[in-house]
């Protein structure tokens, strides 16, 4: 079969061939779908995130698959099923957080990541899957299943935002995400229905196609290049959540100042080492004077899957067909790999869906 891998020495994706997986007990054989692009990928690519299988001189991309079963093997599936994995395997067997079902909670070394650190991914023709790790979707979904991962990614982390909250009376009303990538634009949509205030920040000049599909949601584009993330409660208000989803370092800090009282800011992107200069003590009075918190955010659990599934089933498909600028078929994959200012959302097609 086909498969999309970057080797040891390379810098670019590769079609490479390899054996059709078999199903071991307990395993389904899933035939792909649709994987998603984003910005880990560019990161595994580039060899600044992640890390290959032992023994591998090469690694299977993709995280964001979706798939219809081929061969149920004994598992509770049947043929033609349509599934999306999870992301996060046990790495030499289960452990504690696998057993209790939070592979998410897992600590550096405690799990392995197919398609980013220790476990080949899904951008191939067919994969296998133990069964608990796969959720099933609705068939007129299948289209865009490849989207459930990065939504299961912000139902967690609004999970944990309002679980920081839980110990008072807390009706939040305004947001703030940071960041207008496609994980940025897909967390809007997914607020909409709960939040009466939404901005989005980004750093994108009109005419942008980010900032269209912002204002067709109806919430309000921040441009940082004229408002800062401290300055947005002087622009407008402050907010009771922010979502920071752009791995820009300062935001961490800056997001304490654009929080409401009470207000819980939720950080997902991942920096490298930065050294900067921030005023502590404020900051620090901040936090404690009006009960504001930060949390962080990684991964995301099997529960968070299946809340994906329901959210995304209630998103327009005017608004999926903006978010997502190109499907590519696996003879022209490269197009889903090239990052520009007409990209939102890419993919690499390996077969069409049929209903059976």
């Amino acid at each position: 079969m086909k498969a999309i891998a970057v080797y040891e020495d390379g810098d670019e994706p590769v079609v490479i061939e390899k054996p059709r997986p078999a199903p071991a007990p307990g395993e389904a054989l899933v035939r792909t779908l649709r994987v998603g692009v984003d910005g880990t990928d560019h990161e595994v690519i580039a060899g600044g995130h992640g890390g290959r299988p032992d023994g591998e001189d090469h690694m299977v991309l993709g995280h964001e698959a979706v798939g219809v079963v081929e061969d149920p093997n004994d598992t509770p599936f049947e043929v033609g099923d349509v599934v999306v994995p999870t992301v996060r395997r046990p790495p030499n067997g289960a452990n504690e957080y696998f057993a209790r079902g939070e592979p998410d909670m897992a600590p550096d070394g405690e799990y392995h990541e197919r398609g980013i650190v220790g476990a080949h991914g899904f951008m191939a023709e067919y994969f296998t899957s133990p069964a608990e790790f796969l959720v099933e979707i609705p068939p007129e979904l299948a289209e865009w299943g490849f989207l459930v991962e990065p939504a299961s990614i912000t139902e967690k982390a609004i999970e944990h935002a309002f679980a920081s909250r839980s110990a008072f009376h807390w009706e939040p009303d305004s947001a703030l995400v940071l960041g207008n990538g496609s994980l940025g634009l897909l967390t809007v949509a997914m607020l909409d229905s709960d939040f009466d205030r939404i901005y989005c920040l980004g750093r994108r000049e009109r005419p942008d196609p980010t900032v269209d599909v912002i204002e067709s949601l109806g919430a309000t584009y921040v441009n940082s290049n004229d408002t800062p993330v401290p300055a947005v409660p002087d622009a407008h208000e402050p907010v009771d959540f922010v979502y920071e989803a752009t791995g820009y370092a300062p935001h961490a800090f800056e997001s304490i100042e654009a929080l409401a009282p009470n207000g819980v800011g939720a950080l997902l992107g991942v920096p490298g080492d930065w050294e900067f200069e921030i005023e502590g003590g404020r900051l620090h009075r901040e936090l404690v004077l009006h009960n504001k918190a930060l949390v962080g955010s990684v991964n995301s659990g099997y529960e968070h899957f299946e809340a994906a599934v329901e959210s995304l089933s209630g998103l327009s498909e005017a608004f999926l067909a903006d978010l997502v600028t190109g499907v590519h078929p696996l003879d022209s994959f490269e197009a889903a790999f090239v990052d520009d200012d007409t990209t939102i959302k890419t993919a690499v097609e390996f077969a069409a869906y049929e209903e059976r």
